[in-house]
């Protein structure tokens, strides 16, 4: 019998899978876009979509009988991804944004500690479920009082009382105050209203301000998440890692500048 005249069950198919995650897009959102990009797919390729909290993870899965034809294709699908999101793109590695963070901090061996409000541990958590974190995670202070930000980050108290916890000043200086107290490299700090209540007409629930602290350079971002108090952690979460990611890359394009008061 003729390898064309096999059944179609013997041939063999060969199969391909490529990911890219980013940061920034909901799914109704992310979606819309692949509409569009879905519609150019041969039949042998699939594009799936994983969301969370901001958080997307698009894979394309291919299947042919041609391995050379499939690499091809299925590398050129996802050079369009990598193009359409390169401002968002975290990583093309079957790895989460906690991991990626902590490859970039392994390979330049530096390390990192946390001061976590509103995530309240939820950053020190996710970075440990990375095994080998223990190379360059030192710690995470959970300063949900005002005390703990002050007595132990240092925070100015009359930054506390004139801006609130809640504030570009006082999320630096949890960063800044984290890093002193581990002697960390880097450090990552968040501070916001998770909800479901807290909130005020000028900081609303789902505000948050986040830094990211890398040597002597501190980068700042506000931010307001929907939904409920697990999505706003776990959006303040990710957001806080990837500017850390980007600082590490030097990719990090600053915010505008933005007042809350």
């Amino acid at each position: 019998m003729a390898k064309n005249d096999l059944p179609k069950e013997d041939v063999k198919k060969y199969v391909e899978t490529r990911h890219v995650l980013i940061y920034g897009y909901t799914r109704e959102e992310i979606d819309m876009l692949m509409r569009h990009y879905e519609s150019q797919l041969p039949d042998y390729i699939k594009l799936t979509s994983e969301c969370k909290s901001l958080m997307i993870r698009l894979t394309l899965t291919g299947e042919h009988t041609g391995p050379e034809l499939l690499r091809f294709k299925i590398n050129k699908y996802q050079q369009q991804l990598k193009d359409m999101f390169a401002e968002e793109l975290v990583t093309t590695t079957d790895r989460d944004i906690a991991g990626v963070m902590g490859d970039l901090l392994r390979e330049r061996e530096l390390t990192v500690s946390c001061a976590e409000s509103c995530t309240g541990g939820n950053i020190a958590h996710n970075i440990t479920r990375n095994a080998g974190s223990s190379a360059y995670f030192l710690g995470s202070v959970v300063s949900y009082s005002n005390d703990v930000k002050a007595g132990i980050l240092g925070v100015s108290r009359n930054d506390l009382a004139r801006y609130g916890a809640v504030s570009k000043q006082v999320v630096e200086q949890m960063a800044v105050g984290v890093s002193k107290l581990m002697h960390s490299d880097c450090a990552i700090a968040t501070s916001g209203i998770a909800g479901p209540d807290g909130g005020s007409r000028y900081k609303p629930v789902g505000t948050v301000w986040m830094a990211a602290k890398y040597g002597d350079h501190v980068v700042t971002e506000l931010k307001q998440f929907s939904g409920d108090r697990d999505n706003v952690i776990e959006c303040a979460t990710y957001n806080v890692m990837v500017m850390l990611i980007k600082l590490l890359r030097n990719t990090y394009t600053a915010q505008e500048d933005i007042s809350d008061e």
